[in-house]
């Protein structure tokens, strides 16, 4: 399945003499948006070649991959298990929109202390949910593992080799080496992480070998989940110019960097960019009962 090219024209890139387009992975499905699709496009039909009929993952309380896997689950007649950090959500879940649309497609939630999530990769840990759930198909939080990078593979096609950058954000590293092993050797891939550290490197060396590629440290707003009102006043002017939404935690910050290298000459005039929009778009509903709460503008949904 193919997504969608769209140019974005505004006025800095008439003037640095840049094209821009976006790879509208937010279009492949309704409800598993992006990358996620991706990610669990190969994990499923392992699963399924397994005979097994449970997927248990983990994540956050705003997670895309937890949404997305409970979609996923019901559509494919799989049972779901999100084991979610924040003990403290065991009672609040139903106020929370992700976690919400996850209960509502099937998905069983196990609330963990921090602490405990944590050591969710432990040998002793796992054995222990096997003993409280049975049988069960493991997803690595975010839903980055070797299946997942060859279904992140498959973003770029023969169409895209006229690129000269390529651009995507970065949560687990998935998405970023799957895109690695697809690039052409003249292409260069730039990563916009979410997460604040220097251990992203390292996990995206164990599924890539080629060197044409590199990290943009400097728009990560604080770390995940961490928005501030200029993100969000840049996300929705960034909408109302070019009718293109995105989500706060990844393709925002990614957009916002961008446009800073371009307006800071970090590109040679005549580049050609390809950003991948990796959808998260469910999460914008989420953040904006947080932003209410600190008062800040709300994105426009």
């Amino acid at each position: 399945m193919n997504s969608i090219k769209q140019q974005v024209l505004l006025p800095i890139l008439a003037k640095k003499e840049i094209s821009l387009y976006i790879k509208r992975e937010d279009t492949l499905h309704p409800f598993i948006s992006g990358n996620k699709y991706r990610k669990l496009k190969y994990n499923l039909i392992k699963a399924q070649e397994k005979g097994i009929n449970t997927l248990l993952t983990f994540g956050g309380a705003f997670s895309n991959h937890i949404a997305a896997t409970a979609y996923a689950g019901k559509e494919n007649n799989l049972h779901t298990i999100g084991v979610i950090r924040g003990e403290e959500l065991v009672n609040k879940w139903q106020y929370n929109p992700t976690l919400k649309f996850a209960k509502k497609n099937g998905m069983h939630f196990k609330f963990v202390s921090r602490e405990w999530y944590r050591e969710k990769d432990n040998l002793e840990v796992i054995e222990s949910l096997e003993k409280e759930f049975g049988d069960f198909y493991r997803i690595p939080e975010g839903g980055t593992n070797k299946l997942a990078v060859k279904g992140c593979e498959e973003i770029l096609t023969q169409n895209d080799t006229n690129f000269d950058v390529i651009c995507t954000c970065v949560g687990t590293g998935g998405t970023i080496a799957g895109i690695i092993n697809s690039a052409q050797s003249d292409q260069r891939v730039i990563g916009f992480p979410a997460l604040k550290g220097d251990f992203l490197k390292k996990d995206i060396c164990k599924f890539v070998e080629n060197s044409n590629w590199d990290l943009e440290t400097n728009y990560n707003f604080g770390g995940y989940s961490k928005v501030s009102k200029i993100l969000v006043e840049f996300i929705n002017d960034f909408k109302s110019k070019t009718t293109i939404p995105l989500d706060p935690v990844y393709t925002g910050k990614m957009m916002y960097g961008i446009l800073d290298m371009i307006s800071k000459d970090y590109f040679k005039k005549g580049t050609k960019i390809l950003a991948i929009h990796t959808g998260g778009l469910q999460g914008i509903e989420g953040m904006n009962i947080l932003l209410k709460k600190k008062n800040l503008p709300l994105l426009k949904l």
